[in-house]
């Protein structure tokens, strides 16, 4: 059967989402006959799907795949990849006018700047596509992959476009959508998502940002960079709010000082459009103000796929934050599992990749692996970059667990000085009188790469004792965690242990 229903529109039609489309959705895909029952059905083709279709054809599963979008999900096609190409071309801007002692490229440069960035961005996704093809699952891991919308009709079988598969075990991997509150006239009006702001060509002179979580952050930032006219409005009272509040501060700071105007602890009341303008009404403690705009960014969070799926008839049990599973990611129905956006807090590829292993061992195998035996890292990809993994210090206070904070500010970083980057710090927490490592949180250029140092030593249970004797070079920003690690240190001499040491030093002498 070939399946020629609708996803997620990709423009512009150039040469580069022509490839991308070949690889995860191609037009003549012709779906395979079933086979009489599978060993594992996957519905979902995000990271979460991908790695549970893959590990079990490996372990000689007989597998079958179903995406009724685009295969790779979010993280290829409007998420990780294209932002994280788009954030580097425009720091790469900054650092341009920087080099040149801070003059500002005018309108038509910004505007050719914007459209290579776009450029380059449909660029290295289409390269990076070729691994998550539909061709590359049927064809290298043996994976019988069906493009369209599933259904399950029952506990232990689903549709897909009126063919029936049966399965002993599945796997939902559905992953998520933006979110888009019910603000009276935002429909009419028009709005981007993180699923269409990747189409973009044209620069937009002014852009209202709904949101002040990673996604809003992130692009915010990188609008502004590139010229834009960006206003960030956002219900809470500051930024990021679940990281430490002196690392989201040291963002809004940034923010503010590139020239975001940022508009918190704000209500969006309206939004109504005339022309090709478009207005945001908006109230907070300064009073209601209008922002008027070209272009609308909703952030303001993610909402599970669950719906449309048969979940019910399947005994799966779902509300509005996402399908239940246990800490083996089982669901109400033994034999099916759900990873990824669409089951778990930690809405992350990575976690989505880590889940999904877990899950895939515990669905063919009888295992008991826990997602809570996880150590899971995360990053916020501004400039500079928020990193944490493991506790906050108020994880700790509610859980009544005593802890002792070494926080080392990257201005005593000799390499963060030579390179300009010296807001943020480095932060470690351990359990209390002991080289545990409970926690940390990273708030640098590169972050996102110095916290897996940190991530490795509590997944190894190596503590701060052993990071200390670890060689950094220098100089290196990530000497800052070896900082911690001998602040750490620097504790174990006590004044008794002082005396002792200068005792035996004399009678050496």
């Amino acid at each position: 059967m070939t399946h020629t229903s609708g996803h997620t529109p990709v423009t512009p039609p150039d040469e580069h989402n022509q490839r991308l489309l070949a690889n995860v959705r191609p037009e003549s895909w012709t779906n395979p006959a079933p086979a009489s029952r599978y060993d594992l059905v996957v519905v979902g083709a995000g990271t979460g799907g991908l790695i549970c279709a893959a590990v079990g054809s490996g372990l000689g599963a007989k597998v079958a795949l179903v995406e009724r979008n685009l295969m790779g999900g979010d993280c290829l096609n409007v998420g990780c990849v294209p932002s994280k190409t788009v954030i580097r071309h425009s720091r790469r801007l900054v650092e341009a006018r920087e080099a040149i002692g801070g003059a500002a490229f005018d309108d038509a440069a910004l505007d050719a700047q914007f459209a290579a960035a776009m450029e380059r961005m449909r660029k290295v996704r289409a390269d990076i596509s070729s691994d998550d093809s539909a061709r590359r699952y049927r064809d290298e891991l043996g994976v019988d992959v069906f493009l369209g919308s599933a259904s399950f009709t029952g506990p232990q079988t689903l549709e897909v476009d009126g063919v029936r598969l049966d399965f002993k075990k599945a796997v939902v991997a559905s992953g998520a959508r933006a979110g888009v509150p019910p603000i009276a006239g935002l429909e009419a009006a028009g709005y981007l998502t993180n699923e269409t702001v990747f189409n973009l060509t044209e620069r937009p002179r002014r852009i209202v940002v709904l949101g002040g979580g990673p996604i809003g952050c992130e692009l915010a930032q990188a609008m502004r960079r590139f010229g834009c006219d960006v206003t960030l409005i956002d219900r809470e009272t500051r930024l990021l709010p679940r990281e430490d509040l002196d690392a989201a501060e040291i963002l809004q700071t940034r923010l503010t000082a590139e020239g975001v105007r940022l508009v918190l602890g704000a209500e969006v009341l309206s939004v109504s459009s005339g022309g090709s303008a478009k207005v945001v009404r908006h109230r907070n403690a300064d009073g209601e103000l209008e922002t008027v705009c070209d272009q609308i960014l909703v952030a303001t969070g993610r909402q599970p796929n669950v719906d449309g799926m048969g979940l019910e008839t399947a005994g799966i049990e779902f509300d509005r934050s996402g399908i239940h599973v246990d800490d083996n990611l089982r669901t109400t129905n033994a034999r099916i599992f759900a990873v990824g956006d669409c089951a778990m807090k930690w809405q992350f590829t990575h976690a989505a990749d880590a889940a999904a292993k877990i899950a895939v061992q515990n669905a063919l195998f009888f295992g008991r692996k826990k997602l809570s035996a996880l150590v899971m890292p995360w990053c916020t990809y501004t400039d500079p970059e928020i990193a944490h993994v493991g506790l906050y210090e108020s994880d700790a206070r509610e859980r009544g667990i005593e802890i002792d904070t070494f926080t080392v500010a990257l201005e005593k970083v000799n390499r963060a000085a030579c390179d300009g980057e010296t807001d943020g710090f480095v932060r470690v927490h351990a359990k209390k009188g002991t080289d545990t490592i409970l926690g940390a949180t990273v708030v640098a250029t590169h972050a996102g790469e110095m916290i897996s140092e940190i991530t490795l030593a509590m997944t190894g249970g190596l503590g701060l004792s052993k990071i200390a004797g670890v060689i950094h070079p220098y100089p290196t920003q990530a000497e800052g965690i070896k900082a911690a690690a001998n602040a750490y240190m620097r504790t174990k001499l006590t004044p008794t242990a002082k005396k002792v040491l200068g005792l035996v030093l004399r009678l050496q002498r």
